[in-house]
């Protein structure tokens, strides 16, 4: 009897916890689509490397706790542990496919002697190792910058919508209700969907739900405006006139910010052709003339191997470094 009670309370938590999901997430099956897909992309690697080597990273996870705040400044929802297991898996293979891969290219196509062969096997091993590792590293400090970006790129509209729903007297609950479902795939839907989630699964009420994402948000002016919201709300003042205060403050700083960004990127456009146009043409017009000229190279290295080099491998990295930080920069907005 106590057996069939139990199974049915646990039968009815389960489906009250199921209720309360549906309400928080999108009724669009392209929402419902979008999450499978990245469960299935950013779940899997995470999750078999730590059944690999999850055990093994209790001596190197005092190396990374600096990425705790990180990870959860850019929004990934990995653990550390498991965050740290596929870096460690990724950097180690990466290394012995270098190690063994780069040998064989360099004396079998490029007909570099064995030893130096090696030697460029070995240093590449190195380098990947050490490149996997920052890579890792410095994913989440990009991820959460540029999750900063977007969200002060909103924050004027935002606002703006906010201060709409709070002048018709909708209350804060349901304005960031509002904010998770909206159609157009904006940062914001998701900050405003984790306070739901606060709210309506784990129980808490909206002023400290807005606390907890007020300190999880990279975006520093975010955490103002949701500091001054629940400054508003405990003071009983105008949380409309509040909005469309800082709707007008950040439109006036998004101004701002796009007369300094096309004067970044003029100067982005010459860094460009000068290193990536200019540069590599005479150094290709003047690598080919030493070899028809018969040397001039670095050692081991002729000027054949060298304009290999820099078309094949020097000129694309510069061009996706380039796009990197054009992209750093760029608003979304």
């Amino acid at each position: 009897m106590r057996e069939a009670q139990a199974v049915k309370k646990l039968r009815d938590l389960i489906l009250r916890l199921q209720a309360k999901l549906k309400l928080l997430l999108p009724k669009s099956p392209r929402f419902k689509k979008d999450m499978t897909k990245d469960s299935l992309t950013l779940a899997e690697p995470h999750s078999v490397a730590y059944q690999l080597i999850g055990e093994k990273t209790e001596h190197v996870l005092p190396l990374f706790r600096d990425l705790t705040p990180s990870l959860h400044r850019s929004g990934l929802k990995v653990n550390i542990r498991a965050y740290v297991s596929l870096a460690l898996l990724v950097a180690v293979t990466a290394t012995f496919t270098s190690l063994l891969f780069i040998p064989c290219i360099t004396y079998f196509f490029l007909h570099i002697p064995v030893l130096p062969s090696v030697l460029f096997g070995i240093g590449g091993s190195l380098f990947a190792f050490a490149f996997s590792i920052i890579g890792f590293y410095v994913f989440p400090l990009y991820r959460a910058d540029k999750l900063r970006r977007e969200l002060e790129d909103e924050l004027p509209f935002t606002t703006g919508y906010m201060a709409i729903l709070a002048s018709a007297g909708v209350s804060p609950e349901k304005t960031f209700y509002s904010l998770s479902n909206l159609s157009m795939p904006l940062a914001i839907s998701e900050e405003a969907r984790n306070i739901v989630r606060d709210v309506n699964l784990f129980g808490r009420d909206i002023i400290s739900a807005l606390s907890e994402s007020s300190k999880r948000t990279p975006s520093e002016r975010l955490h103002e405006m949701l500091e001054g919201f629940i400054s508003t709300i405990h003071s009983g003042g105008n949380l409309a006139g509040y909005l469309r205060a800082k709707s007008n403050q950040y439109m006036k700083l998004k101004r701002m910010s796009l007369r300094k960004f096309s004067d970044t990127l003029s100067i982005l456009s010459e860094f460009y052709v000068a290193i990536l146009v200019t540069g590599p043409l005479l150094l290709v017009i003047m690598l080919a003339v030493m070899a028809m000229l018969g040397g001039g190279g670095l050692g081991i290295l002729s000027p054949d191997l060298i304009l290999n080099l820099l078309t094949y491998i020097g000129i694309p990295l510069g061009s996706i470094m380039f796009l990197i930080i054009l992209d750093s920069v760029s608003p979304k907005w």
